[in-house]
């Protein structure tokens, strides 16, 4: 990696906030169906996160929210039973300005300037932006694109009429072996000089993946999208109640023993309340290179 950051600023924006089922945040013993179809409560709004990420070689979005036409048209989900369950799943309030080009700007940056957007996974509310970045590069793993090809996407959360948009540069990632980021044993560099590292962390989904930033005299970070939605909660060894619970404990174990190999490393949810404040924190205690 180069002495010199090549990254001038990370920030986070949101694109409006979703309440959930606390057994879909978990820990839960329910299966997935057993949950979603009994519980009657919801949790507090969480936010739905998008990371931006100033680099040398361009403007780079991780995950890109939730589109606003999931609120204001009747017909951006479907129909019938498997709307109803779409409905039980979460409730979104966006307002006006929290579509993806307008909570950018309001934090300083153009749309028309990012360069690429990586996907963690391919849920509608990581895909909401798509609309608007027919300019960028799409990066996602192959295992989570191929996954929308298969039978039955949309019972798994895959809305191919959002995500298979005309105009999209796609990029399929794949992971190659490296030794830099132990415990895992396999990433994929955006740029080619170490600061952004994508990592495989299937669970979630079969394909999410997570990204690690590092920077000279900063604290790393890792954008773990939903592998959990409270760090405290996974670091203690707890799941989610959505998605391969054996899967996610693997993901978050190697987590946990990359946490320990940087102990300072933060760790940034799509949905965690507290990401903002901890990534505000880490920033505010850098020291910059060659001070």
């Amino acid at each position: 990696m180069k002495s010199s950051d090549p990254i001038a600023r990370v920030a986070v924006i949101s694109t409006g906030s979703v309440a959930i089922r606390p057994e879909h945040v978990g820990p839960t013993r329910k299966s997935q169906t057993n949950w979603l179809l009994t519980s009657r409560t919801w949790t507090e709004p969480l936010p739905i996160n998008v990371y931006v990420i100033e680099h040398e070689r361009g403007l780079l979005l991780f995950d890109t929210g939730q589109d606003r036409a999931s609120v204001t048209d009747p017909h951006y989900f479907p129909g019938g039973p498997l709307g109803a369950i779409y409905a039980r799943l979460a409730r979104f309030d966006i307002a006006e300005g929290d579509t993806l080009t307008r909570q950018l700007a309001a934090a300083g940056f153009d749309i028309a300037d990012v360069r690429v957007a990586i996907l963690s996974h391919l849920h509608q509310d990581h895909i909401g932006g798509l609309p608007e970045l027919g300019h960028a590069e799409i990066l996602v793993s192959e295992e989570e694109l191929a996954d929308t090809a298969r039978r039955g996407a949309e019972l798994r959360g895959l809305l191919r009429k959002h995500i298979n948009l005309p105009g999209l540069r796609w990029k399929p990632i794949d992971f190659s072996p490296r030794s830099d980021v132990a415990p895992f044993v396999s990433g994929y560099d955006v740029f080619e000089d170490g600061s952004l590292v994508l990592l495989s962390t299937p669970g979630h989904t079969p394909g999410s993946m997570s990204l690690l930033v590092r920077r000279p005299g900063h604290a790393p970070l890792l954008l773990v999208g939903d592998l959990t939605y409270d760090v405290e909660r996974m670091l203690r060894g707890d799941v989610p109640g959505s998605g391969d619970k054996a899967e996610m404990h693997r993901s978050s174990d190697l987590v946990a023993a990359l946490r320990e190999r940087m102990p300072d490393l933060v760790i940034l949810a799509a949905h965690d309340p507290g990401a903002a404040a901890h990534l505000r924190t880490s920033l505010e205690s850098a020291t910059p290179a060659g001070s």
